[in-house]
């Protein structure tokens, strides 16, 4: 396995959750990851994405809520979720951005 999510679950409206992502070396090093989002019966969102220096960029449904970061020593990419609300229910993804490297996915539900 490549890519490993986790951290999802339940959560009140206006509560946090914190997702994880581990990446093998060879396809975490140096390269953009992200993390995109998908509801029933609608694409794959990119929420946020992160180079490998830290620059960072947001979907405008997010900024100011969410936070990815990324630890290069241990391989993982993470994705703060704060001030959450209902229609950020999805199943989350990392992915290395532009690749075809994607993580199993880890449920997210915001209950309001």
């Amino acid at each position: 396995v490549q890519l490993q999510a986790s951290g999802g679950g339940l959560v009140p409206a206006g509560g946090s959750l914190r997702l994880s992502c581990g990446a093998s070396a060879t396809i975490f090093s140096g390269n953009v990851m992200a993390w995109y989002r998908q509801t029933s019966g609608k694409q794959r969102e990119l929420v946020a994405r992160i180079s490998g220096g830290g620059s960072t960029g947001y979907a405008d449904s997010v900024k100011g809520r969410f936070t990815i970061s990324r630890d290069n020593a241990k391989n993982m990419v993470y994705l703060q979720m704060s001030s959450l609300k209902p229609e950020d229910t999805a199943v989350y993804y990392c992915n290395v951005l532009g690749t075809g490297f994607w993580g199993q996915g880890t449920l997210v539900t915001v209950s309001s």
